[in-house]
């Protein structure tokens, strides 16, 4: 009895041991590749104006019944303007971590293992999205001056490298 007692004791130890250092070992390898998730961005056609743009209705604003005798004075429907402007969505930040660089040109790189998507500022750069292809891995690595995407499938290997430690964002896309 004893003996069992002994030999249970020293596996709990040893199971014990085992799972807090696979645990140490996935959190350290988590929190060095970490990034901020990606803003959302209004996808619109070439040349679409902001009227094409609205949705036709909506959840939270219902319109008045077409037969009351006497129009609601709290709401007043809109009207859009003569000369439509394109909207420009408002930059969002997460109350933790606020942006620190203006919103630049957002541009997409499409490659044969994915597609990345960088907001490129004067003088820096933010990784919009990254999404890898079907079949393809992603891996994502950033520093203070440059980020880069790697997207991998078997031996094959393509990288998206945006840089700008020396002027404005640079991005190059190689396979290897």
């Amino acid at each position: 009895m004893r003996r069992g007692l002994v030999h249970v004791l020293a596996w709990s130890l040893a199971t014990g041991a085992a799972v807090t250092l696979s645990w140490w070992g996935v959190h350290t390898v988590m929190a060095g590749t970490a990034y901020d998730p990606p803003r959302a961005l209004p996808v619109t056609a070439p040349g679409a104006t902001a009227r094409a743009s609205q949705p036709l209705a909506s959840s939270t604003h219902r319109p008045a019944p077409s037969q009351s005798p006497s129009p609601r004075p709290s709401r007043t429907p809109r009207t859009p303007s003569a000369d439509p402007a394109p909207a420009k969505p408002a930059p969002t930040t997460s109350p933790a971590r606020p942006s620190t660089t203006p919103s630049g040109h957002v541009k997409s790189y499409d490659t044969a293992g994915g597609r990345a998507v960088f907001d490129l500022g004067a003088a820096s750069a933010s990784l919009v999205s990254a999404s890898p292809g079907p079949g393809w891995s992603m891996q994502v690595w950033k520093t203070q001056t440059w980020i880069r995407v790697e997207f991998t499938s078997g031996t094959d290997r393509v990288s998206v490298i945006c840089t700008w430690h020396d002027g404005p964002p640079h991005v190059e896309v190689g396979s290897y």
